[in-house]
């Protein structure tokens, strides 16, 4: 079925309002909801989410209320906030599914004031959200609900469902197993969203922040760089006579330096991230390399604009970003040994006419490096993961990875 323009709009139009009703009643998940792209799909059975979109049947979407509308973009945003992609493989899949459906129903219905109405839909009946032992689930981890679901738990074996099944896609949401950055960021949205409703409601009083989320607080992943720091210093003594505007004089007196953005309102441009990818470089540590990016576009308030490329014997034509949405379509390439020449020589080859203002690599250095002429006169900062090694020019930070 091809829908009109008219029907599209109606269908977004409806997906916004949604939105914008749980922002005024519930905004934890509102805040959450606001990193989310939606998109109408025919193929989809009822509703998914990769993590980056949430996708609905249009069919599905015209049976819904409202009122079923926003607790099915609820259920569909904790399932990614919480992370629950990633299926053991010796589980079984169906009952994986459905005891992450009882712990995220559990949680909606807590915050609905355990009003079963919110978490109803008419085809499908009241979500499940008790546990086989009779508590809800939001008391519980998903293991040990799906334990209890195995028969692993008291009453696991007697246990029936209340509702009529489960009525969203979970598979899409095996996408974020491996994509390491997509899950890192959606724990620093997590964050955010907490640490906004603590401005509202500094005590909680109002239980503007979920039971769950002050929880899971707790175990969230801090930053590891301090991007404050390390920028301030690579741009005010390289960078800003090359492409950045004068100082916002505002912050005369102050030992940190800002671009002025009021004026012109100016991006940063012209940064070339490249990413070491060679075998000596691990999973986490390119998915730090990953989050510092994100963290350094995050320090400059979105207006930091360049480009990503990786690099091992050979280079990956860097691709232009401008925001954080458009570095989760970039994936990694590479495997082999490292060639720092190559960076350089393809930025002399093809850039000749747009030529980065910078150059920030992320390595673990274990390469020759080349003779600071090849740089051209372009500031170069080297993130390194380790202590041992030591880049014989240019500026050097250090990253550290968690292991």
């Amino acid at each position: 079925m091809v829908l009109s323009d008219e029907k599209i709009r109606e269908y977004m139009r409806r997906l916004l309002l949604s939105r914008m009703r749980i922002l005024c009643t519930q905004g934890f998940y509102g805040l959450l909801i606001m990193h989310m792209k939606f998109a109408l799909d025919e193929v989809c059975k009822n509703v998914a989410t990769d993590g980056v979109k949430i996708y609905f049947n249009p069919a599905f979407l015209d049976s819904l209320s409202d009122t079923e509308l926003d607790y099915v973009l609820m259920h569909e945003i904790l399932h990614i906030a919480l992370q629950q992609c990633e299926n053991p493989e010796d589980n079984d899949k169906e009952k994986y599914t459905e005891a992450c459906d009882i712990v995220v129903n559990s949680m909606i219905l807590e915050s609905c004031d355990m009003n079963e109405k919110k978490i109803t839909l008419d085809e499908y009946g009241v979500g499940e959200h008790r546990t086989p032992d009779g508590k809800e689930g939001s008391e519980c981890t998903v293991e040990e609900v799906y334990e209890m679901l195995s028969g692993g738990g008291t009453k696991g074996k007697e246990y029936k469902k209340v509702g009529n099944g489960s009525w969203d896609d979970h598979s899409r949401l095996e996408a974020m197993e491996k994509n390491e950055f997509l899950r890192d960021l959606w724990l620093k949205w997590f964050e955010d969203a907490c640490e906004a409703m603590q401005v509202r409601d500094p005590e909680n009083e109002r239980g503007l922040i979920p039971r769950f989320a002050l929880r899971m607080l707790k175990e969230l992943k801090k930053p590891q760089t301090d991007w404050r720091t390390i920028l301030n210093n690579f741009v005010q003594e390289d960078i800003v006579d090359y492409s950045f505007m004068p100082p916002d004089r505002r912050m005369d007196g102050s030992d940190f330096f800002l671009p002025d953005f009021n004026e012109k309102d100016e991006k940063i441009t012209d940064i070339l991230f490249m990413v070491d990818t060679s075998g000596s470089m691990t999973d986490d540590m390119i998915t730090a390399a990953y989050s510092e990016i994100k963290g350094a576009i995050d320090q400059f308030n979105g207006k930091l604009k360049g480009w990503l490329g990786f690099f091992d014997v050979t280079i990956i034509e860097p691709v232009p970003f401008e925001d954080e949405s458009e570095l989760l379509i970039i994936k990694p390439v590479g495997g082999g040994g490292t060639d720092f020449n190559i960076i350089f020589e393809y930025i002399r080859e093809h850039m000749q006419e747009n030529m980065p203002a910078s150059i920030i690599i992320f390595t673990d250095g274990y390469a020759p490096f080349p003779s600071e002429s090849i740089s051209m006169g372009i500031p170069v900062l080297w993130l390194i993961n380790n202590e041992e090694i030591n880049p014989p020019w240019g500026k050097v930070a250090r990253i550290s990875i968690e292991r």
